[in-house]
């Protein structure tokens, strides 16, 4: 259908029609759509009737091709004009085939690999019938007690937009009619629900226009110029207004300047939650501040089916803003394919051969390969030699749990487990296992069989984490240490005397206190999806050389939150030198500094840095610098550094960060190989937005900072004039 046929469409229906178009109910309302005149528990619950859901625009939650079909197939006999159901899910970091979840994948600071586990969740999610996915989430997060910063790709704008921008690349592909196996992507959670106060999941998010446009805002931009196709609003207020009913935030912005003409989507309930907030008195007053503000879907509240239709009699609304609406929503179903294909790709025969693929799970493995980062390794105590004698104690020696939270249809029991696949590759050697503790508890019988098992090994493999209930939405914490007894099992085997490795498996960063400093070793595997245990193996055995970079600082506590790179100096900066000078911005109990920075990461070899070079101490708007470093693996093994360059703006109308990531550069060198990284700065990489939000760049020195991390740079400045 060309627009005007839509257009002719939308004129065709009734109000009643239009409304429920708008509407978004999960599965279970349609259980027994062959039945005729029955309403269903949630049915009654609601207050929604039959007709609505006969005439809904989608559904939340089902998957399964043959479901699918059937609910179409069904949906389709009922409807009066013929349009079809848009069927969508929260397919986060893979649907069958489980990815690492998004934080993980960020560290391995490779995009194209990003795209293709996006590529390949679409294929997945589409042969079994779906249409949309609630990603990529694209909040920057400074705050680890989130329970959602497991599904951010970190703290820093610049990677978060590229990594945006790679999720809707894979997602959609070039074009959603001319290639059913992908799926629409929906961006969310706009806006900065990651800065949501005390890291508590949706409390309240205030902060000025500018740092909102500065730090939070160009990761969704990234993905409305990758093509997204809608964009969710959040749980959270913005200037005290909630997300949901936020004109300025969602018209104002999203619309009017950034030009955005998809679909824009309520959360779970969100408009309803208008109420809770003090920002509507009733669920009337929540569907006139929704429709106002340009939501043109309802996702599981009835405020629109019910009031939006005497709103528009009354005069309080204008009939054209649920027209426009629902246009935007058959667009998408045109986009999409689905007037001249119902059942686009949903195919249960291909569901079988496709779906959990081995062809998809090695694209898994490798990315969890490139995901784990080496956070310590002293004594060259990793990787584990193929004749070693490992004790693996630990809740996760052999748990399946290692998915993450949003793991869609993915099966526990299917993933790779760490013990069996250490086994498989020690051939040489001898693993023995204990359980050592549960994720929450201890007792003296673990204690004293993790004991025996570790005083028959040469080396102890400690496996340990969050189990994955401690992270993703509703898990929020305050103490973002381990267990208690996990730090109790860390404390009994140190004393054992034994070499200790340890692999933590998590949705967040920890403070790390009671593990890092007992063990000689340390490997950050977050939960690394169906493939997990094999990849984790082969870093661990050295098959895999680690190479990823954390993009989330770790802190010394949870005193220092937040905690990130880009900080300001402040008026009374530390001096390194003088800890001991009390009047400065400092703690008296703790170092400002993270105890892991933004970009930090080991490798099984080593490199060094010849001299930062720059082509000119100046530089002007028509002129960029060309910058330049030679980098050596003086080691005795194949590896990848990623070189970082960031830029420092000293002296700006408003206070710039410390340093800012302008660009990066991964470089495969074989052992004593040399290679060059290359970076070219231009005048608009310097600009940001001023006090009166204009975005432009400020005249005067600037510092270019080269390193394998946010804080161990070489410097050399440079003049904008």
């Amino acid at each position: 259908m060309n627009n005007e046929q839509l257009l002719d469409l939308v004129r065709q229906m009734t109000l009643e029609e239009k409304t429920a178009q708008l509407l978004q109910l999960t599965a279970n309302f349609y259980e027994g759509t062959n039945v005729e005149g029955q309403i269903t528990g949630p049915m009654e619950e609601m207050g929604i009737t039959e007709q609505s859901v006969d005439a809904s625009g989608s559904i939340l939650g089902l998957s399964g091709a043959q479901a699918i079909i059937d609910v179409q197939q069904a949906y389709m006999q009922k409807s009066r004009l013929g349009i079809p159901l848009l069927f969508m899910a929260d397919v986060v970091h893979g649907f069958k085939t489980i990815f690492p979840i998004p934080l993980a994948i960020g560290c391995s600071w490779d995009t194209e690999l990003a795209e293709k586990s996006a590529e390949i969740a679409a294929r997945e999610s589409a042969l079994s019938g779906l249409h949309v996915t609630f990603a990529p989430m694209v909040d920057l997060v400074r705050d680890p007690r989130w329970g959602r910063v497991m599904e951010t790709t970190g703290e820093d704008p610049y990677l978060n937009s590229l990594f945006a921008a790679a999720f809707v690349r894979g997602y959609q592909g070039d074009s959603l009619k001319d290639e059913p196996d992908r799926l629409a992507a929906c961006v969310k959670h706009f806006a900065a629900y990651g800065a949501a106060e005390g890291g508590r999941d949706y409390n309240t998010v205030d902060m000025s226009e500018r740092n909102l446009r500065e730090y939070y805002l160009p990761a969704y931009k990234a993905a409305l110029d990758a093509g997204v196709e809608m964009v969710m609003t959040s749980f959270n207020t913005v200037d005290g207004i909630p997300a949901s009913g936020n004109e300025k935030l969602m018209r104002g912005i999203l619309r009017d300047e950034w030009g955005f003409d998809g679909v824009l989507i309520s959360d779970w309930a969100s408009i309803r939650e208008m109420i809770a907030h003090g920002a509507a008195e009733d669920d009337r007053e929540a569907a006139y501040r929704a429709i106002r503000a340009g939501v043109d879907m309802e996702m599981m509240t009835p405020c629109y089916v019910h009031h939006l239709p005497e709103l528009i009699e009354s005069g309080e609304v204008d009939e054209k803003l649920i027209d426009e609406a629902v246009l935007r929503i058959l667009q998408l179903k045109e986009k999409l394919g689905l007037f001249d294909n119902p059942l686009r790709a949903a195919d249960p025969e291909r569901e079988r051969e496709i779906v959990f693929s081995k062809e998809h799970r090695q694209v898994s493995y490798e990315l969890a390969t490139k995901s784990a980062v080496l956070l310590k390794n002293d004594e060259s105590v990793l990787p584990l030699q193929p004749d070693a004698n490992v004790a693996l104690i630990g809740p996760f020696a052999q748990s399946p749990d290692i998915l993450g939270w949003w793991s869609c249809e993915g099966v526990k029991e299917d993933a790779v487990k760490l013990g069996t696949a250490l086994q498989e590759r020690l051939t040489g050697g001898k693993v023995q296992f204990a359980q050592g503790s549960n994720v929450h508890t201890i007792t003296a019988e673990q204690i004293a069989e993790a004991l025996e098992v570790a005083s028959k090994a040469d080396l102890i493999v400690l496996a340990l984490g969050e189990d994955s209930e401690m992270s993703g939405e509703g898990g929020s914490r305050t103490d973002i240490r381990l267990p208690a007894a996990q730090l109790e099992l860390v404390k009994q085997l140190k004393a054992a005397g034994k070499p200790i490795a340890s692999v933590i498996f998590n949705g967040r960063p920890l403070d790390l206190h009671g593990v890092i400093d007992e063990s000689d070793a340390v490997l950050e595997a977050w939960f690394p999806g169906s493939e997990g245990g094999a990849a984790i193996a082969d870093v661990l055995t050295g098959v895999v050389n680690p190479s990823a970079r954390l993009t989330m600082s770790f802190p010394q506590s949870v005193g220092q939150i937040p905690v990130y790179y880009n900080h300001f100096n402040t008026g009374r900066p530390l001096n390194p030198e003088k800890t001991e000078e009390r009047y400065v911005s400092k703690y008296i109990d703790s170092p400002n500094e993270p105890l892991l920075p933004f970009g930090y990461g080991l490798s099984y070899t080593s490199f060094s840095y010849g001299d930062l070079e720059v082509s000119s101490n100046e530089m002007t708007a028509e002129e960029s610098l060309s910058i330049q470093v030679r980098v050596t693996n003086t080691g005795e093994r194949a590896g990848v550094e990623t070189v970082q360059l960031y830029v420092r703006d000293v002296t700006g109308e408003v206070v710039r960060p410390m340093r800012e990531l302008k660009g990066y550069v991964k470089l495969a060198l074989a052992p004593g190989e040399s290679g060059t990284a290359t970076f070219t700065l231009n005048e608009e990489q310097l600009r940001y937005h001023h006090s009166d939000l204009s975005y432009r760049s400020d005249r005067g020195e600037f510092h270019i900072l080269v390193g394998a991390n946010s804080r161990d740079t070489q410097k050399k400045s440079f003049r904008l004039v």
